[in-house]
């Protein structure tokens, strides 16, 4: 059996409107749902029997779309920057993140490598400065431990 082009293409789009129709929207009676209730100890708890809402409920008026502001939020606490340059890398960072800072590192060679077991690494310097009090994030420029900075 031949089958023709434009055969083929009707055929095809039979079945994408099939396909598309099958994805349509839900039943308007759904299915009942079922709520537990508690009850005293002399009576078996059994599940009662509910019917779910309308599928269009009526329309009632909405709230505004925006909340009165009463109170403004409180600001972020930030701690001081510790003193992190000569630690050792994996030390400072763990301290750094515990006091809720996040933490960038970098190479302070000119090489530029990543640090992947940052504990054969020395912090040589840091950014911001030890004691500062505005910042959320630290850089921390470290060099291999047989380095010099």
């Amino acid at each position: 059996m031949k089958v023709s082009r434009s055969t083929l293409a009707a055929a095809t789009a039979v079945l994408a409107v099939v396909a598309l129709a099958a994805c349509g929207p839900e039943p308007a009676d759904p299915a009942p749902t079922w709520t537990a209730t508690t009850r005293p100890a002399t009576e078996p708890a059994t599940p009662e029997r509910t019917e779910e809402a309308p599928a269009t409920p009526e329309r009632t008026e909405e709230a505004p779309a925006t909340p009165e502001r009463t109170e403004e939020a409180p600001a972020a606490q930030t701690a001081e920057v510790p003193d992190v340059v000569g630690m050792n890398h994996a030390e400072a960072q763990s301290l750094l993140r515990s006091q809720g800072f996040m933490v960038n590192e970098e190479d302070a060679g000119p090489e530029g490598r990543m640090i992947l077991n940052n504990s054969n690494w020395k912090v040589c310097r840091q950014d911001p400065q030890p004691g500062a009090t505005d910042a959320l994030r630290v850089a921390i420029y470290s060099v291999k431990l047989d380095e010099s900075c």
